[in-house]
């Protein structure tokens, strides 16, 4: 049996973000997943180094380059219209949910249950879910940063309310992404090297 599941994949790189801003930049599903995974990653560390937590980096890192995955099949739904209402909320949910199943469906059987955490949320995975979030999140911001470093005004709003949102979250190793290495995306590579 032939499995699509990882061409499927390969067009994360196809779906831009943002669609209802003007870019300066577009960034993609692939990039933004990525970035999401990275960041996901170094909350964990930066939990269990220094806040004595158990996370599982590693799994967290896998959580976040898989957590929109869906959005191959069903766009980039903006965050304004996904959450304008309880209703179109939970019909986005029922979308997510077969856009999830459509490529579960493309693995071979014996593979299926391997990835279906990917995909849904589990008891066991609960906290890792939070930090994935919380890596969700500061991705936009970083991305709104971009944006207004480009002179692009648009995104101001965005990053106001994108910042307030993790911060309301009240996890210290999202604070301390902020606080340490958010302001490194504020500089030009020349000031970085």
């Amino acid at each position: 049996m032939s499995s699509y599941f990882y061409a499927f994949l390969s067009r994360m790189k196809y779906i831009n973000r943002w669609a209802l801003m003007r870019n300066t930049s577009e960034e993609t599903l692939s990039q933004h997943s990525h970035e999401v995974a990275a960041v996901a990653y170094a909350l964990c560390v930066i939990g269990n180094r220094r806040y004595g937590r158990q996370y599982n980096a590693e799994r967290a890192a896998l959580l976040g380059l898989y957590h929109d995955m869906p959005e191959i099949l069903t766009g980039d739904m903006p965050t304004p219209v996904k959450y304008f209402n309880p209703e179109i909320k939970e019909a986005y949910k029922k979308v997510e949910d077969s856009a999830s199943e459509k490529l579960l469906g493309t693995l071979p059987d014996d593979l299926r249950e391997d990835f279906r955490f990917l995909f849904y949320k589990k008891d066991e995975d609960a906290e890792l879910w939070k930090i994935v979030k919380a890596a969700d999140k500061l991705s936009a911001l970083i991305k709104c940063i971009e944006e207004r470093k480009a002179g692009n005004l648009e995104f101001a709003k965005a990053e106001q309310s994108t910042r307030e949102s993790i911060l309301a979250m009240a996890l210290p190793e999202a604070q301390d992404f902020i606080e340490e290495f958010l302001p490194g995306y504020e500089l030009t590579l020349d000031q970085l090297t």
